[in-house]
C-alpha cells in the first residue's frame, strides 16, 4: 500500500480546504487507506505524484473521483423526519399565508443522490394539491459532485431508500420496477439540478425560503462554516429557516440566525 508522506499530505489537504471546504486535517490515515489502491490501479507510483498532478490540472473529473472516495454521502428518503415534520406543518402554512406570488423558492444544497429534493417535492405537492389556487412548487437541488446529481437526475432507488416513506406516497409518486422504484415524470420535473461549489458566492436570481443543507458542514472546520452560514443568511429571505444535520450546530453567539429547535434556525422578519 501506498503511504503519503507529512509533506504530501498538507499539500493535498490544504488544496481541498480551499477549493472546497472539506477539513481532512486529521484523516491521514482514512487519506491513505481510500487512496492507495486507487492510485496503484491508476499507474501512479507515489502519493508526491497523483498531489502534483492534482493540484496543478485541477482535472473536474479527476477531483471528484477524489472527494467521492473521502467522504460519505449515506441517505435516504426521509432521513431525520422531524425536519420534515416541521416543513410540512410550520413551514408551508407559514408560506402559504404570507407568500402572494404562490411560488416557493426551497433549496437542497449539498443534495446528494436526491433523495432529500425528492421528499420535499413529495411534501409539496401533498400540501397544495388541495388547494384552490396553484402554486409553483419547483425547488432547487445542487451538489459538488456529477456523479451524485446524475443518480438523482435517473430517479432510481432501491427499497430500502424508500422504506420511511408512506406507501401512499410511493404508490403516487414511484413506479415499482423489478429491482427498485423508479420517480415518477412528474416529481423529477418538480426538482432542478444543478452543479454548485459551496465555497463559491450565492448569486441566485431570487433568495430563498428555506434551505436544506444536512450533514454537509461535517466536513468544513469553523471559519469555512461561520462563513458558508453568513452566505446562507444573506440568501434567505426575512423569515427563512435553515435546517442543518443534527450532528451539526450554528454559533448563536457569532451568528444572526434564531434558534427554533433542534438543527433548525431562522433569519428574524
Amino acid at each position: 500500500m501506498l503511504s503519503i508522506s507529512q509533506n504530501d499530505f498538507v499539500r493535498l489537504t490544504d488544496f481541498i480546504i480551499k477549493n472546497y471546504g472539506i477539513n481532512l486535517k486529521a484523516k491521514k490515515v482514512l487519506i491513505e487507506g481510500r487512496l492507495s489502491n486507487y492510485l496503484s490501479s491508476k499507474g501512479y507510483s507515489s502519493f508526491a505524484e497523483y498531489v502534483d498532478y492534482i493540484t496543478t490540472t485541477k482535472n473536474n473529473a479527476d477531483i471528484e473521483i477524489m472527494l467521492n472516495k473521502l467522504t460519505t454521502n449515506h441517505t435516504f428518503f426521509m432521513r431525520e423526519e422531524k425536519h420534515f415534520s416541521f416543513f410540512n406543518e410550520v413551514i408551508l402554512p407559514y408560506i402559504e399565508e404570507t407568500n402572494k406570488n404562490h411560488s416557493l423558492s426551497i433549496w437542497s444544497a449539498g443534495c446528494s443522490s436526491g433523495e432529500e429534493p425528492y421528499t420535499l417535492s413529495i411534501i409539496m405537492k401533498e400540501y397544495f394539491k388541495s388547494k384552490p389556487v396553484k402554486w409553483d412548487t419547483r425547488l432547487l437541488a445542487t451538489d459538488i459532485s456529477q456523479n451524485a446529481l446524475g443518480k438523482a437526475a435517473k430517479g432510481f432507488y432501491n427499497e430500502d431508500s424508500l422504506k420511511a416513506l408512506p406507501t401512499p406516497w410511493k404508490q403516487a409518486y414511484f413506479a415499482k420496477k423489478e429491482n427498485g422504484y423508479q420517480v415518477t415524470d412528474e416529481l423529477r420535473k418538480n426538482v432542478i439540478f444543478r452543479t454548485f461549489n459551496l465555497m463559491d458566492p450565492i448569486c441566485f436570481k431570487n433568495k430563498f425560503d428555506v434551505i436544506f443543507c444536512r450533514n454537509v458542514m461535517i466536513y468544513f472546520d469553523k471559519p469555512t462554516k461561520a462563513a458558508l452560514i453568513q452566505r446562507y443568511y444573506d440568501a434567505l429571505n426575512p423569515g427563512g429557516y435553515l435546517m442543518i444535520g443534527h450532528s451539526e450546530t450554528v454559533d448563536r453567539e457569532e451568528s444572526n440566525f434564531t434558534y427554533i429547535m433542534p438543527a433548525t434556525y431562522r433569519k428574524p422578519l
